[in-house]
C-alpha cells in the first residue's frame, strides 16, 4: 500500500455484506492536538452487524465509515501534540471510522499499548475489554468470594467478562451452546445450556440464593429473568438487545423498553439495582472525565492481556479489502473469537 494513499469500507446504506464499497483518498494531516495513526488491526463487532441494518441506536446517517475500535502506530502528530509518539502503538475506540488504513484522532483518545502486545492481539480487546471491565468493576463493583451470571459467557465481551470475572476471585455461571461448555468447564466457568435448558430454574438449582450480579446482552424477556435471579443487594447490567437483532421497526424502542424497567425497577426498596451500560455516557458532558476513565480501564484491560490473565482468540484475520466477506463470517454464527481487519 502506498504510503500517501488512503484506504477505507464505506457503508452506503442498509444492504447486504457485499454492499460496502471501497474508497481511496490521500492520508490526511494532523491537526492541532491531532495525531495520524496507520491503523494495524480493526474489529468486526456486533455494532457494525447492526449497522449494517441501520438496527444501532446512534449510528450517523448514511454513507460512513464503520469500525468501532482500532489499533495501529502513530505516522503523525500534529501541534501541541509530544512528537515523541510518533512510532508508537495506540489503541482508540472510535465508535465509527476504524476500518481505514489511516485515521485522525484527538492525541488524548489514543491509549498506549503495551510493549510486546501485537496489534490483533490488543485489537481483540479494546471495545470488548473495556465494556467488560467497566461493567464488572464500576457498574456491578463485583468482589471476590460472589457468584455472577454472565449472558453470552463464549461471545466478545462475555468471555473477557468471564476471565476478568474469574480474575477477582468471583464464581461465574455462564449460558452458552453445547458445543462452548467444555471450553468455559476449563476455565472455571460452570456452564448452562441456553438452547435447550431453562436457564431461570437451572441458575436457581446454582445460586438458590440468587446471583450477586447478571450481565444481559439479550434484552427481550431475558432481562426480566435476568433480574428475578439477583439476590439481595444484586446488580443487573443489561448492555444490548441482541434478541431484537433481526426486528424491523424502530430501533431505539428495544433500548427504550430497558430503560424504562431499569428506571421503575431502581424505585423499588429491595436493595436491587438495575442498569443499562453505554460505552460512551458521560462523554458529551465530561469529555476529560470520560477520557481518563477510558484510559484507566484500558490500561488495564491491556496490562491482563499482557500478563497472561486474559486472552481472546482471533477467530480469523482478514484484509480490509475483504471487509465483506469478514462482515458475513461474524454474522454467520460459526466462528470464536474476534475477526480483525488488516489493512
Amino acid at each position: 500500500m502506498e504510503t500517501d494513499r488512503m484506504v477505507q469500507v464505506v457503508l452506503p446504506g442498509i444492504v447486504a455484506p457485499e454492499g460496502l464499497e471501497i474508497r481511496e483518498g490521500r492520508v490526511p494531516e494532523a491537526g492541532r492536538g491531532q495525531v495520524v495513526v496507520a491503523v494495524e488491526a480493526s474489529g468486526v463487532s456486533f455494532a457494525e452487524q447492526q449497522m449494517r441494518r441501520g438496527r444501532y441506536y446512534d449510528q450517523p446517517p448514511f454513507p460512513f465509515v464503520p469500525g468501532y475500535d482500532l489499533v495501529g502506530r502513530v505516522l503523525a502528530t500534529g501541534e501541541d501534540v509530544d512528537p515523541r509518539l510518533t512510532g508508537r502503538r495506540v489503541a482508540a475506540l472510535v465508535k465509527t471510522g476504524g476500518w481505514s488504513s489511516h485515521v485522525v484522532l484527538d492525541a488524548a483518545d489514543a491509549v498506549e499499548v503495551p510493549e510486546g502486545l501485537a496489534a490483533d492481539e490488543a485489537e481483540t480487546v479494546v471495545v470488548n475489554g473495556i465494556t467488560a471491565w467497566q461493567m464488572l468493576h464500576r457498574q456491578a463493583r463485583v468482589r471476590a468470594g460472589q457468584t455472577v451470571l454472565v449472558h453470552g459467557a463464549s461471545g466478545g465481551v462475555g468471555s473477557v467478562l468471564v476471565q476478568l470475572a474469574l480474575a477477582a476471585g468471583v464464581t461465574v455461571i455462564g449460558t452458552a451452546s453445547a458445543r462452548h461448555h467444555d471450553a468455559l468447564r476449563e476455565r472455571g466457568v460452570i456452564p448452562v445450556d441456553y438452547r435447550s435448558d431453562d436457564v431461570p430454574a437451572r441458575v436457581r438449582e446454582l445460586a438458590p440464593g440468587g446471583v450477586d450480579a447478571v450481565f444481559d446482552h439479550v434484552g427481550g424477556r431475558s432481562v426480566i429473568d435476568s433480574w428475578h435471579l439477583l439476590a439481595a443487594d444484586g446488580t443487573l447490567v443489561a448492555y444490548g438487545s441482541a434478541s431484537t437483532r433481526d426486528d424491523t421497526g424502530s430501533k431505539q424502542w428495544p433500548v427504550l423498553k430497558i430503560l424504562a424497567r431499569t428506571w421503575l425497577w431502581n424505585t423499588l426498596p429491595n436493595g436491587r439495582r438495575a442498569h443499562f451500560y453505554n460505552i460512551w455516557a458521560g462523554r458529551a458532558l465530561a469529555k476529560d472525565r470520560f477520557r481518563d476513565r477510558l484510559r484507566t480501564d484500558l490500561t488495564q484491560v491491556l496490562t491482563a492481556l499482557h500478563n497472561g490473565e486474559v486472552s481472546a482468540p482471533i477467530a480469523a484475520r482478514l484484509p480490509l479489502t475483504r471487509a465483506a466477506e469478514a462482515l458475513r463470517l461474524a454474522e454467520s454464527g460459526t466462528v470464536t473469537g474476534k475477526i480483525v481487519l488488516t489493512p
